[in-house]
């Protein structure tokens, strides 16, 4: 099996770019979002712009309405250093 080389990071993802990117790849809006989780649209640009924290709570209601793990929208950088 041929031993496959890991992609580059190319940039770097915030939280609120993180909720973004995968609201937009499942066609949502803002709006949309918000009545599928009951936080507000105004709330919801707040992060996606950087302006308010995500949080563990919020980032819990967002991935449950993203479909998606809550970590991936906290960490959206994070990756295991390899073991040696």
């Amino acid at each position: 099996m041929p031993k496959f080389i890991p992609a580059k990071k190319r940039i770097d993802v915030s939280p609120g770019e993180s909720v973004r990117i995968i609201r937009e790849l499942q066609g949502l809006s803002q709006t949309q979002l918000s009545s599928i989780c009951g936080i507000p649209q105004t709330t919801i640009s707040s992060i996606e712009n950087g302006r308010v924290n995500l949080g563990v709570e919020r980032a819990k209601v967002l991935a449950t309405a993203l479909r998606c793990h809550p970590a991936v929208l906290v960490f959206p950088g994070w990756q295991l250093e390899s073991a040696a």
